[in-house]
Parts: C-alpha cells; structure tokens; sequence
C-alpha cells in the first residue's frame, strides 16, 4: 500500500470515527471498552506506524522506541498531534483517559 494511500485510510477512518460519536470525546465521556481501544490503537495508529508498530509513515511505536516518553507525554502528543508532522491531532476522537489508556498500551502492552 502507498504512504498516500496509508494517510488517506488513516484520515478516512479518524472521520467516520468523529461522524459516529462526535460528542463523546467532547463530552469527555468514554464508552469504549478495553477491547474496542485495543483495536482502535491497531488499526489507526497501525495506519500509519506500521500494522506491527515497526514503523511505516509514522515512526515506530513498539516499547523501546517510546522508552523516553512518559505515559503522560504519548497521551499529550495523540490528543494534540505533532505539528510539522504527519501526526494529527485525536482530541476529537478520543478522551484524555482513553488517550493514557492508548499510551500505556503502547509503552507496555498491558493498559491497567
């Protein structure tokens, strides 16, 4: 698959994640459960890092690739994106909590 094709499935899927929800991440309400974060991490961060988290558009995500970032720190940069980056923004997608909960995912493998 092209790196266009990559940023445009990654984009398509992050607007019909805000069209069937738009007011939960808002809210500040989360409804997902564990195992639909699980798979949200999977195929949108896969999107674009890799769908083995090895890297693709975006850089690596596996845990020694994220060693120096806190949780806190991942949790920031998916809700507000890295800007000069193909890294965009989740705010409006997810909460702050589902966004720690991504984090800790990434960084260990077990989010509680």
């Amino acid at each position: 698959m092209s790196i266009l094709r990559k940023s445009l499935a990654g984009i398509s899927t992050a607007i019909a994640l805000t069209a069937i929800n738009p007011a939960q991440a808002e809210n500040g309400i989360s409804t997902r459960t564990p195992d639909a974060l699980e798979q949200m991490v999977r195929q949108d961060c896969g999107s674009c890092h890799g769908l083995t988290f090895k890297g693709g558009l975006g850089s690596p995500l596996l845990p020694e690739n994220l060693a120096a970032y806190s949780v806190e720190d991942l949790a920031q940069i998916i809700l507000e994106g890295l800007p000069g980056t193909a890294m965009p923004p989740w705010r409006a997608i997810v909460t702050r909590d589902e966004a720690t909960w991504m984090a800790r995912y990434l960084k260990t493998g077990e989010p509680e």
